[in-house]
């Protein structure tokens, strides 16, 4: 057995574990009392923070939905924009999440900036974008991500890793050579927050947590940061 393969023991995992620093660097202050009255302009400002601070992937989320039979599932993906509607990804309907999002149309978002000790947390109800908005979503993005795509069926069963370079290869050519090929299944959603909390680590543990909760509907065009027509309350959160 190779050394990288070898299994790591119970106890040599514990000490591994143990071992690890949380938040090993100077952390930003963050005063609650003059933020803006809706989330997404704070949320667009902690996320150029970060892109600042040199966090990796800082729009990667991890979207959390749930089954059939009511359980959690959870999975790590890119958010794809932010509008007055909410936060924007994008799946193929007939994955996993697909299936799900059609049963139970509500998820939960949850960021993590390390870089910062920030997270931000969104829950809410899940909406369809318009199959043009679907369509140019794909188009607007890399040629790798429109083969990605356009490879077999998202979730379910391969037969092996050859299979999947075989067709992941064909892909790659097929959006090469036609980039406006269509991914029928391709979807965008957006959740429509109800709640968006932001944390804001400290090493003294003194963690601030302040928590957005929608008070109200409305009109939601027209501003294009979340605030048209729709009224949020703030309250901050033990830790």
């Amino acid at each position: 057995m190779s050394a990288h393969t070898e299994p790591v023991l119970p106890a040599a995992f514990d000490d591994l574990l143990h071992a690890q620093r949380v938040w090993d660097t100077e952390l930003p202050a963050f005063d609650p009392e003059p933020t803006p009255p809706a989330p997404l302009p704070l949320f667009r400002t902690w996320f150029a923070e970060a892109v600042a601070a040199g966090q990796a992937e800082p729009h990667a989320m991890s979207l959390a939905t749930v089954d059939a039979e009511g359980l959690p599932d959870v999975r790590t993906l890119l958010l794809h924009g932010t509008d007055e509607r909410g936060f924007h990804f994008a799946t193929h309907a007939t994955s996993a999440k697909g299936h799900q999002l059609a049963a139970h149309p509500h998820a939960a978002l949850g960021f993590y900036w390390p870089a910062q000790g920030r997270q931000v947390r969104v829950r809410g109800p899940v909406v369809r974008c318009t199959p043009a908005e679907s369509h140019a979503d794909l188009h607007v993005r890399s040629t790798g991500a429109l083969a990605a795509a356009l490879t077999g069926a998202q979730s379910e069963v391969v037969g092996s890793v050859a299979e999947l370079h075989r067709t992941a290869d064909a892909a790659w050519e097929r959006a090469t050579a036609d980039p406006d090929t269509e991914a029928p299944t391709w979807t965008r959603y957006v959740v429509e927050p109800a709640e968006v909390e932001f944390f804001q680590g400290d090493a003294r543990r003194r963690h601030i947590r302040l928590r957005y909760r929608r008070a109200g509907d409305g009109d939601r065009g027209g501003a294009g940061d979340g605030t048209a027509g729709v009224g949020w309350t703030r309250e901050l959160l033990w830790p």
